[in-house]
């Protein structure tokens, strides 16, 4: 059975983080995301008391969000992160809007110095890449994309393919799930509520309480390289609501 992983930001507003991981091996959960929200400024000491708490719970942490900055300006942290905890992939998860190109050629030497940022972890033996919103979706005035040509400038970046931002940003999860079959290394798993509903929720569902046809799309994602399959909600207004009926979808897929 393909296992369901959790990303911690989307716990980040029902403190403290050591109940939640408690609730998570209660549900089932095996493993976890972290973000630098988390992680980003801890000392030694307590980056060894979160590898603890983990392994307390019988929890890895296989993937974790890395932002650009510090994967650019901080490597030593980073990798004093990845190795403590055990993190086994790193995503750079987003792009300020003020941070964005506006045109093709902007978003390939963005690909570029994505690929530049990550070749050190790379040669570490990690795996690196993006992690999508729904903005790389946006045609631009030439007619690509900024995700196309993300991964035209990154050719060897690998792809946490957030499905559900993937919709928001009106294209279509098969058809980019079968262009990027091979570069798809890791899955966010949420959903989207029929619109209108869960507003104070931004719009966001449990998995398999939304209108993302899962079912088939996991069909589809058993065919690409993805090894881990990770639940997030943006905006949960109930966490453990979020956690038992999220798991409990996903485990009929």
């Amino acid at each position: 059975m393909t296992e369901l992983g959790f990303q911690l930001y989307s716990a980040r507003n029902f403190p403290p983080l050591s109940e939640t991981l408690k609730k998570l091996a209660a549900a089932g959960y095996k493993t976890v995301e972290g973000y630098g929200g988390i992680y980003a400024t801890m000392d030694d000491a307590a980056l060894e008391g979160l590898r603890a708490d983990l392994d307390a719970n019988g929890l890895k942490m296989p993937t974790g969000h890395f932002g650009l900055d510090l994967l650019e300006k901080q490597p030593e942290q980073a990798f004093k992160i990845a190795k403590v905890l055990g993190i086994e992939a790193i995503y750079c998860p987003y792009l300020m809007p003020d941070q964005r190109p506006t045109d093709a050629k902007g978003w390939y030497a963005f690909g570029q110095r994505l690929a530049e940022a990550g070749k050190r972890y790379q040669d570490a033996g990690y795996v690196f890449g993006w992690h999508n919103h729904d903005f790389e979706f946006q045609a631009l005035e030439d007619g690509s994309t900024p995700q196309e040509q993300i991964f035209a400038g990154g050719p060897d970046l690998a792809w946490e393919a957030d499905i559900a931002w993937v919709i928001r940003g009106k294209a279509d999860p098969f058809s980019w799930i079968e262009k990027e079959v091979k570069r798809i290394q890791a899955v966010h798993v949420k959903d989207i509520a029929p619109n209108g509903e869960n507003t104070d929720e931004d719009g966001w569902a449990d998995v398999g309480h939304g209108i993302v046809p899962w079912r088939d799309l996991m069909a589809k994602l058993r065919h690409t390289s993805a090894k881990h399959f990770v639940l997030e909600h943006d905006n949960p207004k109930d966490v453990d609501r979020l956690i038992s009926r999220s798991i409990a979808s996903f485990q009929t897929y």
